[in-house]
């Protein structure tokens, strides 16, 4: 993790996390070269030749220089939320800064959430394309083994998918060195052919890509749906703030990443000018015969790294939106003592894993791929574009013409990619977008249906303050120890209360009534992290308050109450919570195949003892049925 934001880097700290940045935030942006040219190319859609060649250099320069270096180098890098990246985070920042405007909020968070769930649909194809446009190295180097490329991209993929619930500590090390060697390789074979045929660097003016616009406006826009691959990856720039910082991840941009991706593509431009027939595969095409075999093991290191980075940050983001309240709870592992980062949930590594072996298996090339990839970047591009328009307009307070400015300009961008791919929907962007609309209607139906649960629980809630004082007219029994009941509602006297006094007939020396309330703030701090109120006779209301990146730690956040005299004893303090069981219900709510939906998930997420990291041998369950 970073230093604290206002903490200056060393020269040893900047060139660490630097490095780092280079192979986690780097990798799918780096891993382009081996496609991103190649598509504009090989759909024939555009003839190879001198005039188009140049025209898509340039545009691709361009496409990079507006895209990465100005919109989220420049920009988005900006707007962080407590030195946090990300699109949860920008969604948190936007909604928190037009929250005196519900209607806007509301139609913010339906975008966020929307834009998240399209992630899970680039999370399938990223790694997909990435590694099996690698392994299709093998077509140039052994054109008889061109048969093993979708077996050999599987049994890659399987071995990555199976040592996630290792974790990434014992090789993470080696990710930034490995992809830095990556780029200095790029540099290298592009430099290797620049300096046959210079004249190509002269590709890096923009009057090329506008001629190429102006001269052929209905190719240059169907080529925009293949340009826009080589700037994907940029929005890891701004998720990966919170793990590395700006300053190293702009460093790695301008000092190395930058210029390796323009000299390996304007090389490429250079070999095609003087070979087209090296059309179908340029990347490989650009190696000597002696180097294709170690370039496409290099090609294969490179793209997992890059589809391991993919893979945590889809961890991460899964566990974001379950704080949240978007998602049921779902079982998740630390990898590492010392990271809390570092998680693995079973359930989305294996949902992944089968979703990126049916796309490879189903497309079969990283050509036919290129159709499904780009619709959801560019998706979430624009989504991020109108996150930052809000944020800088009503967080930042900068003028309305300043901010239509900024962020208009890049939002014509991002719409004229957006189209470009939604042309290619048929071709294969409907894949992604289907696992987007499915993760979308998941976590729309979990919310909804959350808010019914509460709303009904609510109903039939008794008022905490009054029942205790009836309970204590005529007390029962009082044994050692301290309770704590879990209760989703502030206030409210938990089912497990009830259950507890009507079969046990007992109360605790000590009651705590405690609530979990997760904020759309990245992080909260101990000082704000316990709110608490003295309901007399040992029984206290607690609030707890956690970020959407917090882990939250029930008991380890009840030993601050020692701070305000509260002293309980973790070996005598027992856990009780109410497991409602959801019984969907013909009449007002929603759907009824989505309130069965809805009693799926609640019936199948994990544990709720487990999510807080509660005891286990300490925790009491009392369930009751709940109809919505």
């Amino acid at each position: 993790m970073q230093p604290h934001p206002k903490e200056k880097l060393t020269p040893a700290q900047l060139a660490a996390l630097t490095l780092g940045a280079i192979g986690i935030v780097y990798g799918d942006i780096g891993t382009s070269p081996l496609y991103a040219l190649k598509e504009v190319f090989t759909h024939g859609h555009l003839q190879l030749t001198a005039e188009n060649i140049y025209g898509i250099l340039s545009t691709m320069f361009w496409t990079l220089t507006i895209v990465v270096t100005l919109k989220y180098v420049t920009l988005i890098l900006r707007a962080d939320n407590n030195g946090e990246g990300g699109l949860i985070a920008m969604l948190a920042l936007a909604s928190t800064a037009v929250k005196d405007r519900p209607r806007v909020r509301a139609q913010l968070l339906g975008i966020g959430i929307f834009g998240t769930a399209i992630f899970f649909g680039d999370g399938v194809i990223t790694p997909a394309i990435s590694v099996l446009s690698a392994v299709e190295g093998l077509n140039v180097a052994a054109p008889g083994l061109e048969h093993f490329v979708v077996p050999l991209t599987i049994i890659v993929l399987a071995g990555l998918f199976t040592v996630q619930k290792h974790g990434t500590g014992g090789i993470g090390k080696f990710f930034g060195p490995v992809t830095a060697l990556w780029f200095i390789v790029l540099a290298v074979l592009g430099v290797q052919h620049i300096a046959s045929n210079p004249a190509v660097l002269m590709a890096a003016s923009p009057h090329y890509a506008l001629g190429f616009i102006v001269n052929h406006p209905k190719l240059a826009f169907i080529a925009l749906g293949a340009v826009v691959l080589c700037a994907t990856g940029a929005e890891a720039l701004y998720a990966d703030m919170g793990h590395f910082g700006k300053q190293p991840i702009r460093l790695a941009w301008f000092a190395l990443v930058m210029p390796a991706l323009l000299l390996n593509y304007f090389g490429q431009g250079a070999m095609l000018l003087a070979h087209p027939e090296n059309v179908n595969n340029p990347f490989f095409e650009m190696a000597p015969q002696w180097a294709l075999y170690p370039l496409v093991g290099l090609a294969t290191c490179a793209t997992v790294i890059a589809s391991q980075a993919l893979i945590s940050a889809a961890f991460s983001v899964t566990k974001q939106v379950i704080q949240l309240g978007y998602l049921p709870r779902l079982r998740v592992l630390h990898t590492s003592v010392n990271e809390t980062g570092q998680i693995y949930i079973p359930f989305v590594n294996w949902m992944l894993f089968a979703c990126i072996v049916l796309a490879v298996g189903f497309f079969g090339s990283s050509s036919k791929l290129a159709g499904a990839y780009g619709i959801t970047v560019t998706i979430d591009m624009l989504i991020t574009t109108v996150m930052t328009f809000f944020v800088i307009r009503f967080a930042w307070g900068l003028a309305l013409p300043i901010c239509l400015a900024a962020t208009g300009f890049f939002f014509i961008i991002d719409l004229m990619f957006f189209s470009a791919n939604a042309i290619k929907i048929v071709d294969g962007g409907w894949f992604p977008l289907m696992i987007g609309m499915v993760m979308f209607t998941l976590m729309m139906t979990w919310k909804q249906g959350r808010s019914l649960l509460t709303e009904r629980l609510r109903e039939d809630s008794i008022d905490l303050e009054p029942f205790l004082e009836a309970v204590f007219t005529n007390p029962p029994t009082r044994v050692s120890g301290a309770a704590v009941f879990l209760n989703a509602g502030i206030g409210s006297t938990p089912n497990a209360l009830l259950h507890n006094l009507k079969h046990n007939k007992v109360l605790h020396e000590q009651n705590l009534f405690v609530t979990v309330v997760s904020h759309e703030v990245p992080w909260i701090g101990f000082e704000r992290r316990v709110e608490i109120k003295p309901l007399g006779r040992s029984c206290w209301q607690i609030v707890l308050h956690f970020g959407f990146k917090n882990e939250p730690d029930v008991p380890e956040a009840l030993r601050l109450l020692k701070q305000h005299g509260v002293k309980i004893d973790d070996f005598e303090t027992s856990y009780f919570l109410s497991r409602d069981i959801v019984i969907p219900t013909i009449g007002s709510g929603m759907a009824p195949w989505r309130e069965k939906l809805f009693a799926s998930m609640h019936r199948n997420a994990s544990s709720a003892a487990d999510f807080l990291n509660l005891p286990a041998n300490r925790v009491v369950e009392l369930g009751s049925k709940v109809e919505i």
